[in-house]
């Protein structure tokens, strides 16, 4: 199938979903890919990463997981085509939002959005992973969003428009997104991205006891920019909701030189996300090759 096939299937799809209920699409999404994701070439992908991190679960535990991550995929892909209206935390009437904060999160949020400086924020593939922008924005923080294009252009088109409502600036990974993230900071921004997928001329760093490489793109402008380094994290609860969490300040690794140690710093933000898979294991994306 030709990418302009491709893409107008893609744009189909999400007009196509925007027409149905949302809880009950995703109820949906959920049940066709538990049964087709089991048949596909991912699924030994996940099948090996997880045996491999939880080298204590039986078979059968990592199969419930499994079957758990292509629930929460296809919950992600229906929850897509409706980002432009999910209701964000308000705290006036929490039982009204779909997403819930904890007090020390919102407590954190606040801390940001007044202190006047910029922060970065990292992320994971962990339950709905483009929320969080959500939360970042719908707390009022002035923020800037690396994220990475579709390789279809006119997929593209539509996905921006539904990410763009409330999700600040974007910016599109590539070339110049260093110079351009670095100039956010500088403005005074909160500049967020995910930070838990394999890249070849990364760094070195341990996740789940395995070697395996981080992007250090976040360390690299921790050194041109000194600021707070805070990961935000999505957890998919009962009955179509979310709690979104904040977390302390993480704190960068220096060499003896008192410079960003670069290594060590993406070393200390990968073992925050693992520590989170660890915590909810069928909610993160296993279905990538994370170790190569």
């Amino acid at each position: 199938m030709g990418q302009v096939a491709v893409g107008a299937l893609t744009i189909g799809i999400l007009r196509i979903t925007r027409q149905f209920d949302p809880t009950k699409t995703a109820n949906l999404f959920a049940r066709i890919t538990r049964s087709i994701g089991p048949m596909m070439r991912e699924q030994k992908t996940g099948r090996t990463n997880l045996t491999a991190a939880f080298p204590e679960k039986s078979p059968a535990e990592i199969e419930t997981i499994l079957a758990g991550v292509w629930d929460n995929l296809g919950r992600v892909g229906a929850e897509f085509a409706h980002l432009d209206h999910i209701r964000n935390y308000d705290p006036v009437r929490p039982e009204d939002s779909r997403i819930e904060i904890d007090k020390r999160s919102y407590d954190l949020f606040a801390q940001l959005r007044l202190d006047g400086k910029p922060a970065l924020i990292f992320a994971s593939h962990l339950a709905n992973w483009e929320l969080p922008a959500l939360a970042a924005v719908a707390h009022g923080l002035d923020t800037a969003i690396l994220y990475r294009r579709p390789n279809i252009a006119s997929a593209d088109r539509i996905i921006q428009d539904l990410r763009a409502v409330k999700m600040g600036t974007l910016i599109p990974a590539g070339r110049d997104a260093p110079l351009r993230l670095a100039e956010a900071l500088k403005n005074g921004q909160h500049v967020g991205m995910l930070v838990d997928q394999y890249l070849t001329n990364g760094v070195e760093v341990t996740f789940f006891g395995r070697q395996t490489r981080a992007n250090p793109m976040l360390a690299r402008l921790l050194r041109q920019i000194a600021c707070a380094i805070h990961g935000v994290r999505i957890i998919r609860l009962p009955g179509q909701r979310f709690r979104g969490e904040l977390s302390e300040e993480v704190k960068p690794v220096r060499d003896a030189a008192g410079q960003i140690d670069i290594q060590g710093t993406m070393q200390a933000v990968t073992s925050v996300i693992e520590g989170w898979i660890r915590e909810y294991p069928d909610q993160w994306l296993w279905l990538h090759r994370r170790w190569r």
